[in-house]
């Protein structure tokens, strides 16, 4: 589906990235990870996409650094040559009630998720333009649509990337540039490892589908957004939470 494509992947080495990444290597993709850090991790996960028999580079930057954003795309477009698809997914928690979220707490929050996915978006939307089209996928979270006690921050970013998302389908649709987000519920990472049994078995409880999402479900979808049979749909917020919010 997605064969002669290229596609770049924020925080592609782990949780709802790399699965991300692994299904788009299937389906024929090219792929720039950008991920925080090189280490065994991001390592091990370059060797797995590389296995598919895709075409994998990683690239290390910090997403909240407008600069190296900048700096970082500029590489990848003059190592490929150009790209066809950004998958907005880099992001992070700092969970507490109100009163006790430090200004470290929001301002990372807010940095790496929004500002995060504004300055990547920002730094190939020019490339985008110019080749006459491009497909963005920006991850959000049911949390920005519903918002949720202990998470403030959090959903205020989350929320931020959707009014973000149909700003960037409106001002660029004209131009063949697609930008819709996605927004997962409680899906199986190392964010909700940190969840008790006792809490996981209440969330399933409360959901129609009584069980966690799985990452390769939320990557089904970033597939299809992808590929061209979503070529008329931009601008919009897709859910995929087992019915959380209905």
């Amino acid at each position: 589906m997605l064969t002669g494509k290229v596609a770049v992947i924020t925080g592609g080495t782990r949780g709802i990235g790399n699965a991300i990444a692994n299904l788009f290597a299937k389906n024929g993709a090219s792929l720039a990870i950008i991920a925080t850090r090189d280490n065994e991790r991001a390592q091990k996960a370059i060797n797995t996409i590389k296995e598919l028999g895709a075409d994998v580079r990683l690239y290390v930057c910090d997403v909240k650094d407008a600069e190296q954003v900048e700096s970082v795309s500029e590489e990848i477009l003059a190592d490929f040559g150009k790209v066809d698809i950004l998958v907005n997914n880099a992001g992070i928690t700092r969970d507490n009630l109100l009163p006790s979220l430090s200004v470290m707490d929001i301002d990372d929050v807010i940095d790496i998720n929004l500002k995060g996915t504004m300055f990547v978006t920002r730094s190939f939307i020019r490339s985008f333009v110019k080749q006459r089209h491009g497909n963005i996928i920006n991850i959000s979270s049911v949390v920005g649509l519903m918002g949720n006690k202990g998470q403030t921050n959090y959903a205020a970013s989350k929320a931020g990337i959707v009014g973000f998302t149909k700003s960037v389908a409106k001002e660029y649709g004209r131009r063949n540039v697609r930008c819709n987000a996605i927004a997962p519920g409680y899906i199986s990472t190392e964010m909700t490892e940190e969840l008790s049994e006792a809490q996981v078995s209440e969330l399933k409880a409360q959901l129609p589908l009584t069980r966690l999402g799985l990452p390769e479900d939320v990557a089904n979808l970033a597939l299809f957004l992808a590929s061209e049979n979503s070529s008329y749909i931009t601008g919009e917020v897709i859910k995929v939470d087992g019915g959380m919010y209905v």
